[in-house]
């Protein structure tokens, strides 16, 4: 149902914002240029049929008090976070010293003093005295002579001899290294634009004052 007009005249919503001090005085100084008083508003509205919500009911039209409008409003809330530094360690890879071995040849030269044996086989006539003289022994008997010829030949052997060694050791050391960052923080400054001072993170300044 609309709301009734208490008058044909036009009406007009004041709003001041001042300091606690300067509430008693506004207020004051409203009253004396006529200001709506809402309850005698109501009554007439309603003695003339009106059947709305009453006018200082959560969510009824007007000025409702402001202790009330924080009771039933819900809460903005800013989160306050701060972060902390944790330093820790891991193993990572710098590297790696790889070691491998392999067979190279290379020709050498030695030099060595071979005997050789050879057997001559001659044919020669007899002369003089030799001819001439007796012979030893029964000439027509068989006989058999062996004579053998040797040599030598080069052998070669090789002998392994340790001549120096690789060593791989791995040792580790110790060093402490300074980190450097930076953490963030949340801070919440509170502008209280009723006279009040400015405070810092996590304050709420309490509404007071009187509300026509």
């Amino acid at each position: 149902m609309p709301m009734p007009r208490a008058s044909a005249a036009a009406d007009a919503l004041v709003t001041v914002r001042a300091s606690d001090a300067e509430v008693d005085r506004i207020v004051d100084i409203l009253d004396d240029e006529g200001t709506v008083d809402f309850d005698e508003r109501e009554t007439t509205w309603r003695s003339e049929g009106w059947t709305g919500a009453s006018a200082t009911a959560p969510g009824a039209t007007g000025l409702p008090d402001r202790a009330s409008s924080t009771a039933r409003g819900t809460d903005e809330v800013i989160p306050v976070a701060e972060e902390e530094l944790h330093v820790g360690k891991r193993e990572v890879n710098r590297g790696r010293v790889r070691l491998h071995s392999r067979v190279i040849e290379r020709p050498v030269q030695e030099q060595v003093t071979l005997r050789e044996e050879r057997v001559d086989v001659e044919r020669r006539p007899v002369s003089g005295t030799t001819q001439a003289g007796a012979l030893g022994g029964d000439p027509f008997q068989e006989r058999t002579i062996e004579v053998e010829e040797r040599g030598e030949e080069a052998v070669v052997s090789k002998e392994a001899r340790v001549v120096g060694e690789v060593v791989v050791r791995k040792e580790a050391d110790q060093r402490t290294e300074t980190i450097s960052d930076t953490v963030r923080k949340t801070e919440v400054d509170v502008e209280d634009e009723r006279g009040n001072t400015v405070s810092r993170t996590g304050t709420t300044g309490n509404p007071s004052g009187r509300t026509r």
